[in-house]
This record gives structure tokens, sequence and C-alpha cells, in this order.
């Protein structure tokens, strides 16, 4: 994979304080609609991170499959994203 590591860590490690910052708001009783908001921001710092590396993955593995010629691993990794999405229609 080609993606920028250091975008990715650093992403995660914001999603990580943001977190750690979340479970002190938990404990100290902070109001409960602030809670949530910082936990919409950091599902969307997930999501964004999921984006970067699906695009990666569009961009390489996807890419490669397809260039090989080999239908049946270009069909593969064209059903594990439509599988990907399925799960995430799921999760709603």
């Amino acid at each position: 994979m080609k993606h920028n590591n250091k975008d990715i860590d650093k992403r995660i490690n914001y999603v990580l304080g943001h977190l750690e910052g979340i479970k002190k708001m938990i404990h100290q009783n902070k109001y409960c609609i602030d809670i949530i908001q910082q936990n919409r921001a950091v599902i969307a710092a997930l999501k964004k991170i999921n984006k970067i590396i699906l695009e990666n993955h569009l961009n390489t593995c996807v890419t490669q499959a397809i260039r090989s010629k080999n239908q049946q691993e270009a069909y593969k990794k064209i059903e594990e994203i439509l599988l990907l999405f399925e799960d995430s229609e799921n999760d709603r």
C-alpha cells in the first residue's frame, strides 16, 4: 500500500487523544450532548481515515487486479468493496 502513513498516524493520534478527552468528560459527568458532539468528531475522523485507506486501495490493489487481466482477481476486489459498503449500510 502506498498511502501516506504519516497522515494516517497523525489522524489516528488525533482520534486517540480525542477519545481520552471523551473518557475524561464522561468521568467528570459533563453534559451528554457535549459528549455526543465529541463522539461525532471522532466518528468523522475515523470516516476520513477509512476514505484515505479506501482511496489508496482503489488506486493500488484494485487497479493492479484490473490491469493484470485476471478477471477472477478483479471480481474478487470489486466484491470486497461491495461487501464493505453492504456492511456499512447495516451499521446504520
